[in-house]
């Protein structure tokens, strides 16, 4: 027979199973599901540099490499990505101390609702548009340039934009344009560059040249005509922003010669790849990529036939 005690232990035990089966659960704190803004900063001399996020975009780089997709899917497996790769799309807002300059625009309305997040992450940065002095185009492809405006009217104020004649000469011909079988890329370059020419905010460049005092434009043709890349410089330190000298990392570090379908001279653009970054590798200074994961910068070393890209180390602002 039970005592007291047992009796009472259980009746206990009972009651607090028949609490425990009516009291609701309680429920977890609901998941936020927004990502962090998308900016990051660091100094480079006396420079201010900020890489601005305008999103991600998921891009089927098995299909868009040149090589085998067998065996662009096994690499990227190595790196723990998948085929359909979510894929970066980043600006440099580089701050002298006398110029606001952005390179690169992001794509503004041009690819999609996960890309077009430039402007909300510079002003979460601490920026805003109408503040950027000079816009520096890598080049004219949407990704770039179509961050320039929103529904047909410039983003940025006051800015002049610049980009190599090259290029200009190119996308912005109405010549070249009903020559070419693809015209979308056209229309999409003269939209987001219209309102600037209107108001006489283009100024193309030729070459190597300074455009403002520690910014040299790079010309880096073979991904479209006159693809620039632009070296900035200060207190001895250097940052080469490469645009799209490359887009998948992981492929493309390893085995240089890979190309992808959105060059327009396949040959030219590795060979292009391949000198700017034996450049940067030799001279120990860092690169900011477009599609690089973001925030996209870091220096690049030799290893093997291909390279090793080496993140920059995160450092707090003091």
């Amino acid at each position: 027979m039970k005592t007291i005690q047992q009796r009472t232990l259980s009746t206990l035990a009972a009651a607090a199973l028949a609490l425990c089966v009516a009291a609701p659960a309680l429920a977890a704190a609901p998941m936020a599901k927004t990502p962090a803004p998308g900016w990051s900063r660091m100094m480079l001399g006396q420079f201010e540099v900020t890489p601005l996020s305008d999103g991600t975009v998921d891009l089927p780089v098995d299909q868009l490499l040149a090589q085998e997709a067998g065996k662009t899917r096994a690499t990227l497996a190595r790196a723990h990505l998948k085929p359909m790769l979510e894929t970066s799309d980043n600006a440099y807002l580089v701050n002298t101390g006398s110029k606001l300059v952005l390179i690169d625009a992001g794509a503004g309305s041009f690819f999609g609702p996960t890309l077009g997040k430039l402007v909300a992450n510079m002003q979460a940065a601490g920026y805003s548009p109408e503040q950027v002095d000079e816009i520096y185009l890598t080049h004219f492809h949407g990704d770039h340039a179509g961050g320039l405006v929103k529904d047909a009217s410039a983003v940025f104020s006051k800015a002049i934009v610049r980009a190599n004649k090259l290029e200009s000469d190119h996308w912005l011909s109405q010549d070249a344009m009903a020559k070419a079988k693809d015209k979308d890329g056209f229309k999409a370059a003269q939209a987001a560059l219209g309102p600037y020419v209107k108001a006489g905010r283009f100024k193309p460049f030729e070459g190597s040249a300074e455009l403002v005092p520690g910014i040299r434009a790079n010309p880096s043709g073979g991904h479209t005509p006159g693809h620039t890349s632009y070296l900035v410089e200060s207190g001895g330190q250097k940052l080469l922003v490469i645009g799209d000298l490359i887009h998948v990392a992981a492929v493309q570090m390893e085995d240089p010669a890979v190309t992808i379908s959105f060059d327009s001279d396949q040959k030219a653009a590795a060979a292009t790849r391949r000198k700017e970054f034996d450049a940067a590798a030799k001279g120990g200074y860092l690169v900011g990529g477009a599609h690089l994961q973001f925030p996209g910068v870091g220096y690049l070393r030799t290893e093997g036939k291909g390279y090793r890209f080496v993140p920059v180390n995160y450092t707090q602002m003091r």
